[in-house]
């Protein structure tokens, strides 16, 4: 998949970025362990090893000196066009470098076993999984694989660990200083700090027509200023027909490695790509824009930690909502979020990743099972191991992306009160029984005490879903959530004829939201609902979600009447600018974090499904929504992904990839695919 890419010599836009490259000049690759962003300059900035929530060994991306990173480029002297795509229908990424002398293919990749299953051991209470393969054990590698397709081309290669979050020193250590064919040992340099130890292994080919020469390869140590330890530099003359491939792992110091080459890395090769076929195969949407949803469908799945089925909502931290502004809302996504339950097993279930919805479901049940606070209440989010201790602190040695500070890790919002969390779960449980299996009768026991825990907060404030960090609010989303949670617990009983001792009071709780929402939460006067009970003219894009979780007709005036005033731009009084949706007037709100942010990705496809839904009654409403979801996807990066929000110069900010960003997506695509073929049969 292939989208407009820069044409600028990347070192070129890299100086122009202060060294740094744009959020969306990066591409994901992983193995349901880890992932890495490599850059359109072959740089991979960003990798945590060995798990999504590990320390990085490359931060580059949020710290240009001290970061560390893994670089192969053209030559400084070298002006190159660059272009980046995924090989089909797969996650393995090819960066070209197009000179008139010569063009290089990097191919960037972790490996997969061809036929990986997931398979039950032991109880289903049990905390992991275990992974099995019919062929082969998960390599826990970061294979870099450097081809000449034309002429040649000289290129440097720049590895460069900083381990720890840069915070530990390492030692590095030569091997060969020359690589050299068919040497025993592929093993070329170690990296060991106090904690993590790496090796690289080189591997290198001459292609079946080339002549009797090999690429040459020599590499030297170089310690840079800023940071704790060496890293390594070579130069590379490659020629047509020749490769020279880098292996990045965990070093077996102490046992004997297994030697890597030409053959062995194009079996993984192979076995990666027909892993990623296989897997996307399964997609049973065969719709309008099925290429843009079928790599949102593998970029999940790249997020998604297969030992416990949970899905993150970022691999990445601290990626900035506002560049070098006061907004300082940099926050660690590498956790999964309550929150995102519901779209999520209603994406995996009706497009046919049946597996994945019974991994993420069983993760999410053993936490509504075994999490439950003092209180009673629920946390909202978990680490990808379901724990619940997320202590969040400031990396302060690291100067943020172009010099946004605070670095954070951690979440200290693990155990804000955001009440909607329970809506959402309810409305995980029912989809999950609707369209997936039934559920088991522990967990309709627990929902019962979690429903009638909900009955004791149902007039509290909150911090509702945008994690505001200041005075809690009687938000109208929260509201609505809560409604959702009595409303698919009602259902669920009804459905399953599970017993239900406090059906009364569930129904006059369910009941009584309605009203109190209809009554405060919306203004009469403005013609819309609004943010919250308190913010009585704050205009709030979450909204949106009302007639997607059937909570209002999507024709409904008042509703109808709140959707137009969103579209309206800002100065108008809306959230919409250029097509693309704000949460809410940050110069108008006070959240506690203050600034100014970009349009929020999710709540743009929120829109475009609410216009969906509205058009099946209200016709006028369809081209717009197609209109506005093209507009929106000419917002991605080059590799149709999308980060947690979009700036008014139309860059990508905040953490990327983001999961909620693609879950919407492809469940505004879904919709607005099936409403268009039904208006197509009417015709």
């Amino acid at each position: 998949m292939t989208g407009p890419c820069p044409t600028l010599n990347e070192s070129q836009t890299r100086m122009h970025g202060a060294g740094y490259l744009p959020i969306e000049n990066y591409g994901l690759i992983g193995n349901m362990r880890t992932c890495a962003l490599v850059g359109m300059d072959g740089s991979v900035d960003f990798m945590c090893w060995p798990e999504f929530d590990s320390p990085s060994i490359f931060c580059r991306l949020l710290d240009k000196d001290k970061g560390g990173y893994f670089s192969i480029h053209p030559a400084p002297h070298l002006s190159c066009t660059t272009k980046q795509q995924y090989l089909p229908s797969s996650n393995i990424l090819q960066t070209r470098y197009i000179h008139e002398d010569g063009v290089v293919d990097i191919v960037d990749f972790f490996p997969r076993p061809k036929n990986a299953k997931v398979v039950f051991k032991g109880p289903k209470q049990s905390a992991y999984r275990e992974m099995t393969s019919v062929q082969e054990e998960l390599k826990q590698w970061l294979v870099r694989r450097v081809e000449c397709i034309r002429g040649s081309l000289e290129l440097e290669v720049e590895l460069f660990p900083a381990f720890d979050y840069a915070t530990e020193p390492h030692t590095t250590t030569i091997l060969q200083e020359n690589a050299i064919p068919h040497c025993p040992q592929s093993k070329t340099a170690t990296f060991r700090s106090k904690n993590v130890q790496l090796q690289l292994d080189v591997s290198m080919d001459r292609g079946e027509d080339s002549e009797d020469s090999w690429p040459g390869v020599c590499f030297k140590k170089v310690k840079k200023p800023g940071m704790l330890g060496e890293g390594i530099i070579a130069s590379i003359n490659i020629r047509e027909g020749q490769a020279v491939s880098f292996v990045l792992r965990n070093d077996s110091e102490n046992h004997v490695t297994e030697i890597i080459n030409s053959t062995i890395l194009d079996t993984q090769q192979h076995d990666t790509q027909a892993y990623w076929y296989n897997w996307i195969s399964r997609s049973k949407y065969k719709g309008r824009w099925r290429e843009v949803v079928s790599r949102s469908l593998m970029i999940l799945k790249l997020m998604t930690y297969e030992p416990t089925g949970a899905i993150i909502a970022a691999p990445t931290f601290s990626i900035p909502e506002d560049i070098g502004g006061v907004r300082s809302s940099n926050w660690d996504y590498r956790f999964s979020w309550v929150r995102d339950s519901s779209f999520t097993i209603y994406i995996l279930l009706r497009l046919g990743f049946t597996e994945e919805a019974d991994a993420y479901m069983e993760f999410i049940s053993e936490r509504f099972l075994k999490s439950r606070v003092a209180d009673g209440g629920l946390p909202i989010m978990f680490t990808i191991r379901g724990e619940t201790d997320i202590p969040e602190r400031e990396l302060t040695h690291l100067d943020g992306y172009r010099g946004s500070k605070p670095v954070r890790i951690g979440n200290g919002a693990a155990f804000h009160q955001q009440f909607d969390i329970y809506g959402e779960l309810m409305d995980a449980i029912y989809l999950y029984n609707k369209y997936g299996k039934p559920i088991h009768w522990d967990l309709w026991c627990t929902v019962r005490n979690m429903l009638d825990y909900v009955l004791t907060i149902l007039h509290q404030p909150d911090m509702s879903i945008w994690e505001v960090r200041n005075n809690k609010q009687n938000f109208t989303y929260s509201k609505i959530m809560l409604w959702v949670a009595f409303d698919r617990g009602l259902r669920l009983s009804e459905k399953r004829n599970f017993p239900c001792p406090n059906r009364a009071n569930w129904l006059a709780a369910r009941d009584s939201l309605y009203e109190e929402i209809m009554v405060k939460g919306y203004n009469k006067d403005m013609k819309c609902f609004i943010q919250s009970y308190e913010s009585q003219t704050m205009l709030d894009s979450s909204i949106l979600i009302a007639p997607l979780v059937f909570f209002i007709a999507p024709n409904d005036p008042r509703f109808l009447n709140t959707m137009d005033r969103i579209m309206l731009p800002p100065e108008k009084g809306g959230l919409t600018s250029t097509g693309l949706v704000y949460r809410y007037n940050t110069e108008l709100s006070e959240d506690g974090v203050g600034g100014r942010e970009g349009a929020f990705s999710m709540c743009t496809f929120w829109l475009v499904e609410a216009m969906t839904r509205a058009s099946v009654y209200e016709p006028r409403y369809l081209p717009r929504a197609i209109n506005l979801f093209e507009n929106m996807l000419s917002f991605s990066n080059h590799l149709m992904m999308f980060s947690e929000e979009i700036s008014r110069s139309g860059e990508q900010l905040g953490n990327t990839p983001q999961a909620f960003s693609h879950l919407a997506l492809i469940s505004a695509a879904f919709n607005l695919d099936r409403v268009s073929e039904c208006n197509k049969e009417r015709a």
